[in-house]
């Protein structure tokens, strides 16, 4: 008995598999806008007052925290004398809420004596409603710096500001610390920002659009590639879609998003919608100018950004530093909860046209690039559309698929030997006696 138990859980097991994989990550009631989504590997953490009680944050981890207007708050780093640091924070502010002209969070690496070694902002400035935003700091090892070059322990410090006027609930953080591959050796890669780079903006595809379902986070973003891809139920007041765009070494990002015309109403509203760019550790690129609405088609574009270069880091303009890795770029696209009052909350048409020009070149990194390169796996989730649980769940489908045949094969043969090992027994078997149990009795239950 015990083999054919084995069996029936085997069979609950991958039927579980199958029903898991059938289910979508997070569900939502009618009526309701998609949630950020956090990583489900994320950790708890809570950030310290205190810097020497700082909780540790590991290469390659993520985490989950949260933090108070006007709280500022530690984590600590245990770095190298060699390797570049990033740690990037996502502030998601609690649904319904109000935020205000400069709120927002400043995310910086500061060594033992308070030297800051890397900040980056990110504010809601305009466009006033509630979203997710991202900011990374690092710590750089910099052949001519004196500061922050030694191995030790580093403090990253979250602070938040938020007017009088704003709401005062703690806000949720998405943390992640990822070290950058080592370069080559020294001496083959440019230490020099760019001077010159292509910036006018190229033809938008030409293709037909294809339907395409946003995510709501960087955890579950939608892969696009170039082409023209109109969101399948377009974009609701108040709702954060977010997609992933492999860019490589020596490419262009391009991205415009278009908003349908309505016919309910023709009610000019300001800064309705925000389009935004975070690079493959999720530190904030670029944001266009919010677009605003009345009713009529509607289009905003990033501005022309530089072709991902190793280099990049060191010019002293944000957008450009911040285009510094091939991988995954992520964009957003809010709608604001504003737009509800005068065209209601059904969703609004939204299309995104995405141009990435150039040839790939080669990496600037030795041995693995991890995140911070593009596969050819990632180009094949880009095309199909897939975010990473869902090309995570098909591989685990198609291992199982492989496991089930395998197994099914394994049962099949071993039943076929154990009937041909039976009729050959009969064969040679003498006759029983008239009125008896076969020779060698009934068959043994497994």
């Amino acid at each position: 008995m015990r083999r054919r138990n084995r069996g029936r859980v085997a069979l609950a097991a991958v039927a579980a598999m199958w029903v898991a994989a059938a289910l979508p990550g997070q569900a939502y009631a009618a009526g309701e806008s998609a949630a950020y989504t956090f990583d489900p590997g994320a950790g708890q953490i809570a950030g310290a007052e205190f810097s020497t009680q700082a909780p540790a944050l590991k290469d390659g981890s993520v985490y989950r925290s949260s933090i108070k207007p006007g709280e500022k708050l530690y984590y600590r780093l245990d770095l190298d004398a060699r390797t570049n640091a990033y740690v990037s924070a996502v502030a998601v502010p609690r649904g319904g809420g109000r935020v205000a002209y400069g709120d927002g969070i400043t995310v910086s690496i500061r060594d033992s004596a308070d030297l800051q070694c890397g900040s980056q902002s990110a504010r809601f400035e305009s466009a006033e409603f509630p979203r997710p935003i991202a900011a990374y700091a690092s710590r750089m090892m910099e052949k001519d710096s004196s500061t922050c070059q030694d191995a030790g322990t580093y403090n990253v410090l979250i602070e938040r500001e938020s007017r009088n006027t704003s709401s005062q609930d703690a806000w949720d953080l998405e943390l992640r610390y990822v070290a950058e591959p080592r370069p080559k050796a020294a001496g083959s890669l440019p230490t020099g920002a760019p001077e010159n780079w292509p910036s006018a903006s190229p033809a938008p595809p030409t293709a037909a659009p294809q339907k395409r379902s946003g995510g709501s986070s960087y955890y579950d973003a939608t892969g696009l590639e170039t082409g023209e891809w109109q969101e399948e139920g377009g974009i609701r007041p108040g709702q954060t879609l977010f997609y992933r765009v492999p860019v490589d070494w020596n490419q262009q990002i391009f991205v415009t998003a278009d908003l349908s015309n309505s016919t309910t109403s023709d009610t000019y509203v300001g800064n309705a919608l925000a389009l935004s760019l975070d690079n493959p550790a999720h530190g904030h690129v670029d944001s266009a100018s919010p677009l605003s609405y009345s009713g009529k088609s509607a289009s905003v574009s990033l501005d022309p950004l530089p072709p991902v270069a190793y280099e990049n880091r060191y010019d002293s303009s944000g957008d450009v530093s911040a285009m510094r890795f091939a991988g995954w770029y992520y964009l957003s696209v809010t709608l604001s909860p504003a737009v509800a009052k005068s065209y209601g909350d059904k969703a609004i048409p939204l299309t995104l046209k995405v141009k990435v020009e150039g040839e790939a070149g080669s990496s600037p990194y030795a041995g693995d690039a991890g995140p911070f390169s593009v596969t050819q796996d990632d180009k094949d989730m880009a095309r199909a559309g897939k975010s990473g649980p869902q090309a995570a769940r098909s591989g685990t489908m198609k291992a199982v698929g492989v496991a089930g045949i395998t197994t099914g094969s394994v049962l099949v043969l071993g039943l076929g030997a154990w009937t041909l090992l039976a009729r050959r027994r009969a064969a040679t078997a003498p006759a029983a006696p008239s009125g008896g149990e076969p020779y060698g009795g009934p068959p043994q239950a497994w």
